[in-house]
């Protein structure tokens, strides 16, 4: 849509990138197809279709010099062909290579048309790895390169290797996009502003596009990289300026009046006092309530730092205003969970809550909308279901957004439209490190709860392996015998959803009739109907049932205090950050809670990950050592966000970058907000074109 957005202005018609890919050289209708199962329908595609590595074939080495089982690259001039036929269905092709002062042999098996490439007295090149067998030099299956008076491109320089599709082939591959480079690099226009550039003296556009796929030098292509990396981030920040900007200078909300009698209630009501950093922060939440301008902010804070109290006292900020508030939750148990809680706080001092969700009865979800249009609800919480068309609100002044990390933009911004410009606070257990936060919450002010409630104890972690089980259950027996309950997750299962229902409902029954027959042994998975699911948590939750067998739906929304054991089976199947959230359901009482990791690593990897959850409890912590060893894959490489996918650029490993490019990027939305000066055109079709939909209105508006 931001591609289609930008040429319904004019701006961008006639551009040679926006042509289908078909219309390439060398592509057609066929390759075409192929190509899209890359991702690359445009010449904008193709072009940005960066190589995943490189090979350097550009040192040559005497015949004579070759080095058995070293990758080298050596020339010289075809002295004749040879097809051998040992046995049946078996070709073997041999062609001699000579300099004059070795002869090397290229050997092809099955692949008889090679044969015709090559003509006794051409020059040739070819690259592979060596082989001396019997004095002779081999190589076998080399890539290769005729020289026919143009430039080489397969061997004899630094050779791109691209990530590639079936039917494809490498110098297929490599060929189109030479002739692409030659054809649209030159005329690509410079986005940067000629400012920027020179402040950090970075290429011009087209050379970096041409240095980036065919690079004549090691330093040409890391400085052709440091060009189009910039770029990437400079227009991601360049998006979430241009968004930060319109919120904080152009939209008017709600300047909702100072705290009143509710909130002392509820403060006076509460069985603890808040922590430091939550009074910190609700002070940033108070001020940017009480401002006209609409708040925009993100609340991180490890499991159990307090995040609902700071919810309910803003929701209460926003009804003691005469107004409605909503809280939007990823999963119906969250959203129960929420419910619950936020309702109990709630109506302790006369607000009534509500809960919408999916799985609800046509009649209780007309009269629950009728309620929230006719502003019987303060508080709606519910699922995705609240952005639906059919609720209406009366006056919404607060969106309330959890765990936004599994939410769309989109999705945030459509509940956010279904008021007269609402504040948003988003609130996330999942620890995000400030590199990544700058980067995916760049619109948003942060605001980080760095300290639990007095009281709660860390959480000691063990590590056995699957050979060790025993004694993972036997901890879940010695608490269950003091009066405390037990989780059990089951192995990640990613392939579907029935067969991790599957593989907990076995894992169910193997404890019930082998581990633990004297105990109350519950069953929860996403292939239960919500009444199951309902009872099952119930159960839990009130005490009838001691174990919880669970797939990774209990990753949030199950709060129960006299839970203390967490153990994990196949925990090597686990990122860090979710090992961390399981974690987090135990813990949240007063008692000792324990985690019990049961895992065979068989990566290096996968081992410290294991010693990691070990060695802290501390989520940031958590969160850099996942960076560290994953790097920003999790975050990245996937539209939820809707943010633009980075291709070459790395947030981690290019952090003083990152923040280069967002201080020159905010500078230069503070004279420009919407980009719309005629030096900013090349600009605002970037920045349209890499985030597509999610900026469109606001740029053409």
């Amino acid at each position: 849509m931001g591609e289609q957005v930008a040429r319904s202005e004019g701006e961008g018609a006639g551009d040679p990138l926006t042509l289908p890919v078909q219309y390439c050289k060398g592509v057609g209708p066929t390759r075409a197809r192929m190509l899209a199962r890359l991702g690359i329908e445009s010449v904008a595609d193709l072009l940005e279709h960066f190589p995943r590595r490189y090979e350097d074939r550009a040192h040559l080495k005497p015949i004579s010099q070759a080095v058995h089982g070293e990758l080298e690259t050596l020339q010289g001039v075809v002295t004749g062909v040879q097809e051998l036929r040992p046995r049946r269905g078996l070709v073997i092709t041999k062609v001699g290579v000579t300099d004059g002062m070795g002869t090397a042999w290229g050997v092809w098996f099955n692949q008889p048309y090679v044969a015709r490439q090559f003509k006794p007295g051409t020059r040739v090149i070819i690259s592979g790895r060596v082989e001396r067998r019997y004095s002779q030099v081999q190589v076998t299956n080399p890539a290769y390169e005729v020289f026919d008076g143009e430039d080489f491109l397969h061997t004899g320089r630094i050779v791109p290797i691209y990530p590639l599709t079936e039917g494809l082939n490498a110098r297929a591959f490599r060929s189109l996009m030479k002739s692409a480079v030659d054809a649209y690099a030159p005329s690509l226009r410079e986005v940067l502003p000629a400012g920027v550039r020179e402040r950090q003296r970075l290429m011009g556009r087209s050379d970096a596009y041409r240095a980036i796929h065919f690079p004549d030098r090691d330093d040409e292509l890391k400085e052709a990289r440091r060009r189009l990396a910039f770029e990437e981030l400079f227009c991601l920040q360049l998006g979430l300026a241009v968004l930060k900007s319109i919120q904080q200078h152009e939209e008017l909300g709600v300047s909702h009046p100072p705290d009143g009698e509710l909130t002392a209630r509820l403060l006076e009501g509460l069985p603890f006092s808040l922590t430091g950093a939550q009074w910190r922060v609700y002070g940033e939440i108070r001020r940017d309530m009480e401002s006209p301008r609409p708040m925009h902010r993100l609340i991180q804070g490890d499991v159990g730092s307090g995040k609902t109290v700071l919810a309910a006292l803003a929701i209460l900020k926003a009804v003691w205003g005469g107004h409605q508030a909503a809280l939007m939750a990823p999963t119906e148990i969250l959203a129960e969970q929420h419910f619950r809680n936020l309702g109990q706080l709630l109506s302790e001092v006369g607000v009534p809550a509500v809960l919408l969700s999916g799985s609800q009865s046509r009649r209780a979800r007309e009269e629950i909308l009728a309620a929230i249009a006719a502003r019987q609800a303060g508080l709606v919480v519910g699922t995705h279901a609240l952005i639906s068309d059919e609720v209406r609100f009366a006056d919404l002044s607060l969106v309330v957004v959890d765990e936004q990390h599994r939410f769309g933009v989109r999705q945030r911004a459509r509940l956010k439209d279904k008021g007269p410009t609402p504040d948003v606070l988003v609130m996330t257990a999942t620890p995000i490190p400030r590199t990544l936060a700058l980067t995916l919450y760049g619109d948003l002010d942060l605001s980080v709860l760095d300290e639990l409630p007095p009281g709660r104890r860390p959480i000691k972690t063990a590590w056995y392996g699957g050979d060790q089980r025993r004694r993972a259950y036997s901890v879940i027996r010695e608490q269950v015998a003091l009066g405390r309950q037990a989780y059990v997750v089951c192995p990640l299962i990613e392939e579907s959803e029935k067969l991790a229902a599957q593989a907990a409902t076995e894992l169910a029954e193997q404890l019930r009739s082998e581990i633990f027959p004297d105990l109350r042994v519950g069953l929860l998975h996403g292939r239960l109907s919500t009444e199951e699911r309902d009872e099952a948590v119930a159960a839990f939750r009130g005490g009838q049932t001691q174990v919880l067998v669970s797939t990774t739906v209990v990753e949030v929304g199950v709060d129960v205090p006299n839970a203390t054991v967490m153990v994990i089976e196949g925990a090597e199947r686990f990122g860090l950050a979710q090992l961390h959230q399981l974690r987090g359901r135990v813990g949240r009482g007063s008692e000792q809670s324990y985690c019990v990791l049961v895992a065979n690593p068989s990566s290096e990897e996968a081992r410290e990950r294991m010693l990691v959850m070990q060695r802290t409890s501390d989520g940031f912590a958590i969160a850099e050592e996942d960076l560290r060893l994953r790097g920003p894959g999790e975050f990245f490489g996937t539209r939820q966000h809707g943010l633009p996918d980075l291709k070459l650029a790395d947030p981690v490993r290019d952090l003083p970058m990152l923040e280069v490019a967002r201080r020159e990027a905010f500078e230069v939305v503070d004279g420009d907000t919407r980009l719309a000066l005629p030096e900013h055109r090349g600009l605002r079709e970037q920045v349209l074109r890499r985030f597509r939909e999610n900026l469109g209105m606001i740029l053409v508006g």
